[in-house]
């Protein structure tokens, strides 16, 4: 899996495992990739992924929250590399979440989380409760 993982690519028509002598489409479901641990560090949150990147959130690496519509659950990535993500566990989330901040925002309070000087929402204070 770890070797497929470093010839993955995404492109404007899906995802594809590209060699050099050739390139076949495959089907991701949701995220190619899961974040099984994070850590605080001096310099932002560190996350594993399951093939064993090691990605710092930051401007280049961004957390995102998309809330699923049939349930209202938060649904988290972190982006990896090159337009590749990894679904945010669930026990990986609820540790991003007691590490949250509240901030005022125009929509409300927010929690949120800095790593490598970026602020990223996790979503409406009141909906992350454990």
């Amino acid at each position: 899996m770890r070797l497929f993982s470093t010839v993955l690519r995404k492109d404007p028509d899906g995802f594809h495992l590209v060699t050099p002598v050739e390139k076949m489409r495959i089907t991701v479901e949701d995220a190619p990739f899961i974040a099984v641990r994070v850590d605080k560090a001096a310099n932002g949150l560190t996350f594993l992924t399951n093939v064993g990147d090691v990605v710092i959130a930051g401007p280049d690496n961004a957390i995102r929250v998309e809330m699923e519509a049939k349930t209202g659950e938060p649904r988290p990535y972190l982006h990896v590399r090159r337009g590749l993500e990894a679904l945010i566990a669930r026990p990986v989330f609820y540790e991003l979440v007691e590490m949250a901040q509240e901030r005022d925002t125009p929509a409300g309070p927010e929690l949120g989380v800095i790593s490598d000087g970026v602020w990223f929402p996790l979503g409406p204070a009141g909906i992350h409760s454990l």
